[in-house]
């Protein structure tokens, strides 16, 4: 993975109950137990428990550190200073390695994606919602975006909603803030008349499943190239998935030039 690239990986659907081998759980650490165990929808748990061994198995074959022996944590939230900002890969007890990939998890209803790049990093998949909750959300959104829905046909704008909402949410984690920042201070829509996106940052459309638009945000001036892969339900049962991961079919997804281009300052 070189400067510039973003390596987005899709996971169709989660473990379930009835597939041939068991889910390797023991290659999660306290805290994401602790989490799924929280969770009181078994289909949660489910997708739970599947997204993060994707991400460990994942995390393991770009750094030859196997999957349980990982230490995940938190970077610092920019609003309050707490231990609650984006997810960061560590090696030693005080901080992140420079040099290592860094990482964002999404999932939405079937599906999982994992971004991973040299600089920092957001994703997002969501299900195309109904019409109703476009109509709630969209006054909690950027003035421009706002007038950007409302001239786009009923039938279209759930989906036109749902890809404006991933570039979003994906800019919005790789902030580390979430949407403890408000969701109407920045403007990630895609008309080019309209107010200029965050600078310094490329946020992206990228081809999620059907139904599911996908968007990542990657905090570089230079992301030219993205590699799109999926993750079989083989890399999730396999004694050792690193050959699997390596061997994965790549697509190379074209990164428009609306996205790419250098934002104002």
């Amino acid at each position: 993975m070189g400067p510039g690239e973003l390596h987005f990986w899709v996971l169709p659907r989660p473990w379930t109950h009835t597939d041939p081998a068991p889910l390797p759980v023991d290659e999660l650490d306290e805290s994401e137990h602790a989490r799924a165990a929280g969770l009181v929808r078994t289909g949660d748990r489910v997708r739970y428990l599947s997204a993060h061994v994707a991400l460990r198995r994942l995390l393991s074959a770009y750094t030859n550190i196997p999957p349980r022996a990982l230490r995940l944590g938190r970077d610092r939230c920019p609003c309050c200073g707490g231990p609650h900002g984006r997810p960061v890969l560590l090696d030693r007890p005080h901080g992140p390695v420079p040099d290592w990939p860094q990482f964002s998890l999404a999932h939405s209803h079937q599906v999982t994606v994992v971004a991973l790049a040299r600089a920092t990093v957001g994703v997002d998949v969501r299900r195309v919602p109904p019409a109703r909750a476009v109509r709630l959300c969209l006054p909690d959104l950027h003035p421009a975006e706002q007038a950007e829905l409302a001239a786009v046909p009923g039938r279209h704008r759930p989906a036109a909603f749902a890809r404006l909402w991933t570039r979003k949410e994906a800019y919005l984690k790789g902030l580390g803030t979430g949407l403890r920042r408000d969701p109407a201070a920045d403007y990630l829509g895609g008309r080019r008349d309209a107010p200029a996106r965050p600078a310094g940052w490329s946020v992206t459309d990228l081809p999620g499943p059907p139904g599911h638009p996908a968007a990542a945000a990657v905090r570089t001036q230079d992301h030219h190239r993205t590699v799109v892969r999926t993750l079989t339900a083989d890399c999730l049962h396999a004694e050792d998935a690193t050959e699997l991961i390596a061997d994965s079919r790549a697509r190379t997804h074209r990164v428009p030039q609306t996205a790419a281009r250098r934002p104002q300052e």
